[in-house]
């Protein structure tokens, strides 16, 4: 190894440990039960963010002098397991899809800590909340660098978690718990198709890492290794598991819920970093669709229907961040449009401006009555509102079942319940009614103890 790479694995190992400490001290104060204060809590995000920013920009800039277009950083095999041809193998990369994602990520993450040290000022849970924090920032950066598919399922992983845990922030509430949960489960099913295709790619290529499927080429010049068969059963895995944690379409009903959290996490994760991760994921396997063109027809269309809806659920919403929110489910669909038709490096810079905007946007939120306030003062008049020419030549009909369809955020929800939460549930109830009948025959007598049992005996106690 020669001194520009040891300089290469230095700065790039730095990256990522600098959020791994974070997570590791915030944790270790929150279980010893000794609590640090916001200034030092602060202060830490902010050194920690600027740890992994720093090397981050120095790759950068060592590339672009050096001409280089990737740099691998390897941490070996953590599992290996030779008769399955199973190996945890950790890898992060830098390149050209990798580093402006995550300066992205390193950048946004500063900027919306150093507004939440204000924001939460005295509030029970601020700690909490940086550790949640902690976690997704480096879930965001091992997602953003991961080399092989089994990194980026662990950083997926902590940012789904965080995502669940800070909507569930005020937690005193019913309504925030309830909404975590539901995250949760959309972010579970997106999860499973994740790790199947991840299994699957194991099976197809012998390995998991990203070099290994594009077997020719640098991101995203690289040819899948695989049969338009293989690709298309994978990237349908993989689309699956981006529509869940982009809330696209059917899965856009976890969107509105979400903003149940602080606006700092709801700027953060569903406007800035978090609903562009799914995308993210589209663009790193992109060399999959030059492989089926029904694979690309099924990317297309699902941006299409996505952008369609977002566009008309964020115009009939009654709460600001649900617009916002729905106004960048809109953006997002385009650019699953763009990365169907093979705009890789358009999609890329869509997902920076986009997301820098969508930030800006949502930390503005609790303030906009005032906004409007002022810029009425300034006119001397009310704000006009008009009525786009679209809905001008649209029949009242089909504007009041748009209107309906919007409002009630086209019935996703009531649709995923009836379709696939109900049937789930009925298909285990069924084989637990037939363990419990079975165990019965073979036991003669209710074989269950624990149907017998009282809950909750204390509270029975006190009643009586």
């Amino acid at each position: 190894m020669n001194a520009t790479e040891l300089v290469f694995q230095a700065l790039g190992t730095a990256v990522v440990v600098s959020p791994l400490i974070l997570v590791a001290i915030l944790g270790l104060s929150a279980l010893v039960g000794r609590a640090l204060s916001e200034t030092t809590i602060s202060r830490l995000t902010q050194a920690s963010v600027l740890f992994s920013l720093m090397p981050a920009i120095g790759i950068l800039a060592m590339m672009l002098i050096l001409g280089t277009r990737y740099v691998p950083i390897e941490w070996g095999d953590w599992v290996s397991i030779p008769e399955q041809d199973f190996h945890f193998h950790v890898k992060f990369v830098f390149d050209r899809l990798s580093v402006p994602f995550v300066i992205l990520s390193c950048v946004l993450c500063g900027v919306v800590g150093a507004f939440t040290r204000r924001y939460l000022h005295r509030e029970d849970g601020y700690s909490r909340f940086f550790l949640y924090y902690a976690m997704f920032f480096t879930g965001m950066v091992m997602s953003s660098l991961a080399g092989t598919i089994e990194t980026l399922f662990v950083g997926w992983e902590m940012v789904g978690l965080s995502s669940a845990l800070l909507v569930a922030y005020f937690d005193q509430r019913e309504n925030p718990v309830r909404s975590g949960q539901r995250v949760w489960s959309i972010y579970r099913l997106s999860d499973a198709a994740f790790l199947i295709a991840a299994i699957s790619i194991h099976h197809m290529t012998g390995e998991g890492d990203f070099g290994g499927l594009m077997s020719s080429g640098i991101w995203p010049e690289g040819t899948a290794a695989v049969t338009p068969q293989q690709a298309l059963f994978v990237g349908a895995l993989l689309l699956v598991a981006a529509a869940g944690k982009s809330a696209l379409f059917p899965f856009s009903g976890w969107l509105p819920r979400a903003m149940e959290g602080p606006t700092p996490s709801s700027a953060i994760f569903y406007g800035a970093l978090s609903v562009h991760l799914g995308v993210y994921l589209l663009l790193r396997v992109s060399p999959l669709l030059d492989v089926s063109t029904t694979l690309r027809v099924m990317v297309v269309t699902l941006g299409v229907v996505s952008a369609g809806c977002g566009a008309l659920m964020s115009r009939v919403q009654h709460d600001v961040k649900v617009s916002l929110a729905y106004a960048s489910l809109t953006q997002v669909g385009i650019i699953v449009v763009e990365i169907g038709l093979g705009l890789h490096y358009l999609a890329l810079v869509h997902i920076i401006g986009h997301a820098c905007m969508r930030t800006m946007q949502l930390l503005r939120a609790p303030t906009l009555l005032r906004d409007y306030q002022n810029m009425e003062n300034a006119m001397g008049s009310r704000l006009p509102a008009g009525k786009s020419r679209l809905a001008k030549w649209m029949p009242n009909s089909i504007e009041q079942w748009c209107y309906r369809f919007g409002f009630d955020r086209g019935f996703m929800d009531t649709a995923l319940d009836q379709w696939i939460v109900h049937p789930f549930v009925f298909l285990f109830q069924k084989f637990d009614s037939w363990e419990r009948a079975t165990t019965d025959w073979m036991s003669h007598e209710p074989s269950r103890e624990s149907d017998a049992t009282k809950l909750h005996p204390e509270s029975t106690r006190k009643t009586a």
